[in-house]
């Protein structure tokens, strides 16, 4: 499954709040995106995710038994191709962090706007990362200088790659992207056509298997290239 940019998303949203599941459906619904089924707890995302393949998944971090981050990892672990929207009501969440070094694509403040709501859907099912580069810099600069202490999952480094494999070119644009550049951005740092970036970007996500810029910045920083608070 690849991302779909002309069918509709399908959609799984778990969340252990029957209104927040309830209203959030009725959002997406309204604006054409089929929500294909709901979940209580991370178990039955994970569950539920496995059953109905569906290509983004709005997952509520705080659950009971199993929360969203670990039913994150393991649907990711099981379909590679589907998109983790993780739902918080803290934009510094220590758990976001995690969630990125996981491979989830962004995340949403639970007061989100029901027009923002399905944009989000509706861009992690093209492949793209759903946080503004600078937002991301600002958690990852946050977390990845110390293991936070509170929580029961503290932020480990999870994309460690090797970055050998990279060309000199692709290192820059590396370090560019940890540092919040835009494609557009990129082009005009490097002094070359948003399309050659692309390619750039491309290439950087193939050979070292990143699904997003998400994960392209929170390695950047994990590996070095870019220094928290630099």
């Amino acid at each position: 499954m690849t991302a779909h940019t002309g069918a509709a998303p399908r959609v799984v949203i778990a969340d252990d709040q029957e209104l927040v599941r309830t209203g959030f459906r009725l959002i997406l619904t309204a604006r054409g995106i089929d929500v294909v089924g709901e979940a209580g707890d991370g178990a039955e995302a994970v569950a539920a995710a496995r059953e109905l393949r569906p290509d983004v998944v709005l997952m509520d971090i705080r659950m009971p038994g199993m929360d969203g981050l670990e039913a994150a990892r393991r649907i990711l672990a099981q379909s590679p191709d589907c998109r983790v929207i993780m739902l918080t009501t803290f934009d510094l969440d220590h758990y976001v962090y995690a969630a990125l070094a996981a491979g989830a694509s962004g995340f949403l403040l639970k007061d989100v706007t029901p027009a923002h709501l399905a944009a989000a859907v509706h861009l992690v099912n093209t492949g793209d990362a759903l946080l503004a580069p600078s937002i991301t810099r600002r958690l990852v600069e946050r977390f990845s200088a110390g293991t936070p202490t509170t929580g029961p999952h503290p932020a480990a480094p999870a994309v460690h790659r090797d970055l050998a494999a990279l060309t000199p070119r692709e290192r820059e644009v590396l370090t560019l992207m940890g540092r919040g550049l835009s494609n557009a951005e990129l082009a005009r740092e490097l002094t070359l056509s948003e399309a050659t970036v692309k390619t750039h970007v491309a290439r950087i996500f193939a050979k070292l298997t990143l699904r997003d810029r998400a994960q392209a910045v929170v390695l950047a920083y994990e590996t070095g290239l870019v220094a928290p608070g630099g």
